[in-house]
């Protein structure tokens, strides 16, 4: 993990280095335009979620090393098998950390931020929330650690499919043939950030698009693109606290406005209307 930390910097540099490349692409070649504005607001998000990342990432470690000793089948980080699987564990449970962050408001609360770009560039990848160690979707991973995979191998496993999801988040990549059966691809990605209402709650995969298609989730992007991207309902300021908390301030109203526990419950567990 160290030798992992120590090349941050020039990932950060690489991830730079593409977003400028992706910007002249849109303003010079394909004449998209480019809402500066937006990138810099989701530049703005990814420092603030930076300061709270540490807190996250220790607690997440210190619940996960926790587990280790009761894992029913420990697992030996060296072999090469266990990265093979541990790899399929972490897509399939991230498919579904995903897709309930969808379908459940306690969730989508913080990974709305994510779908507030209604542009869909590179920096758009990095415009994350600040609330998952409150959300708590990081717990859906610790039963990868009871079953016996090394907390380090999920971590690392997790931080390359992140990582792997930055190249998708862009319209400069059009289709790519036969990996697009198997791939999640920046053309599968643009359909996940629809906001139109054939497109909502699609692709959920993150390396790859395998589970989207077993479980019936999967949804092509239409010949031509033409997708509006965004949140159903917009969050139109630049503004990156407001960005990072105003669904959470939307949930408190609507558990505020609930007259009875079934509503409650609704508001906090249901599934988002907006």
């Amino acid at each position: 993990m160290s030798e992992f930390i120590s090349h941050r910097p020039g990932i950060i540099l690489a991830l730079l280095l593409l977003a400028l490349a992706e910007f002249f692409w849109r303003t010079r070649i394909a004449r998209k335009g480019y809402d500066v504005r937006a990138s810099l607001a989701s530049l703005g998000v990814a420092a603030g979620g930076a300061l709270i990342k540490p807190l996250t990432a220790g607690v997440t470690a210190s619940v996960f090393l926790w587990l280790q000793p009761y894992a029913l089948f420990p697992m030996a980080l060296g072999d090469w098998r266990v990265w093979m699987a541990g790899f399929i564990a972490v897509e399939f449970t991230y498919y579904w950390f995903h897709r309930w962050s969808h379908l459940i408001n306690w969730l989508w609360a913080s990974h709305a931020v994510h779908h507030s770009a209604t542009e869909l560039t590179l920096p758009a990848a990095v415009r994350l929330g600040w609330t998952g160690l409150i959300s708590g979707g990081w717990l859906l991973f610790a039963p990868l650690i009871i079953i016996g995979f090394p907390p380090l191998m999920v971590a690392v496993l997790l931080a390359g499919n992140l990582l792997f999801q930055y190249g998708l988040h862009t319209e400069a990549i059009g289709r790519l043939g036969i990996l697009e059966h198997i791939f999640n691809t920046p053309s599968h990605h643009r359909a996940h950030h629809a906001s139109d209402t054939a497109w909502l709650d699609c692709n959920f995969g993150g390396v790859l698009i395998v589970f989207d298609r077993m479980f019936g989730t999967f949804v092509p992007e239409p010949a031509g693109g033409g997708l509006h991207y965004g949140l159903v309902k917009p969050i139109t300021s630049n503004n990156p606290l407001r960005i990072a908390l105003q669904t959470w301030l939307d949930l408190a109203t609507s558990f505020g406005r609930a007259t009875t526990w079934r509503e409650r419950g609704k508001a906090l567990f249901g599934r988002p209307s907006a």
